[in-house]
């Protein structure tokens, strides 16, 4: 028997449509991408950057999270259509906004525009790369690549399926922690929820 209510099941239909208006041409937006150049940087994308990473504070979405990224991504994608995406420091505020999207296009598109931050050498360029293909890999039902992404699974985390050929080397060439260090990151995440659920049931 199918016990999901009716409003749920709005929910996702809601979800479905507001995904399919923010489809996008990416091979065609990429083949009009320049490279980062120097020059002054988009004042209200750093904004709406800082504004991404307010919403994230200690892991965490704040309400209504989803709504303000949708439309963050609205600015993103209207600057990029009109070459106001200029410099490195806008490719990787861009590229960040871009990572926290539901479709995989704006994953990919995430990765490429902080790789070319990255190549011109933006701080924390490579790491946000390294997610961005991680997130579009996972969205793909395919092994990430460098092991950045966690999922909830009823209640606990978990490291998402990593591919084992990518060595420790290739995560330091882009600013990743060893894998090592990615599964003591799990166990402290986990160790963190379990210590909250045991203070709220005292």
């Amino acid at each position: 028997m199918d016990m999901e209510g009716p409003s749920s099941t709005a929910r996702r239909f809601q979800r479905r449509v507001a995904d399919q208006a923010e489809m996008f041409n990416l091979p065609g937006l990429l083949l009009r991408l320049p490279p980062p150049r120097p020059g002054r940087s988009v004042q209200r994308l750093r904004k709406l950057f800082e504004a991404d990473q307010d919403d994230r504070r200690e892991g965490k979405l704040s309400p209504g999270a989803g709504e303000r990224d949708r439309e963050r991504r609205k600015f993103v994608m209207s600057l990029l259509d009109d070459g106001q995406v200029r410099t490195a420091a806008d490719f990787y505020h861009a590229a960040m906004i871009l990572q926290h999207a539901t479709l995989p296009e704006h994953n990919h598109l995430g990765f490429e525009l902080a790789r070319r931050a990255a190549d011109a050498g933006h701080p924390g360029a490579r790491w946000l790369a390294a997610a961005a293909m991680d997130r579009w890999l996972m969205k793909k039902g395919l092994p990430q690549k460098f092991g950045t992404q966690y999922v909830d699974d009823g209640g606990v985390w978990d490291l998402y399926w990593v591919d084992p050929a990518t060595t420790d080397d290739e995560r330091a060439e882009w600013d990743v922690p060893t894998l090592t260090e990615a599964y003591e990151l799990l166990a402290a995440m986990n160790e963190e929820e379990h210590g909250k659920g045991a203070t709220a049931r005292e």
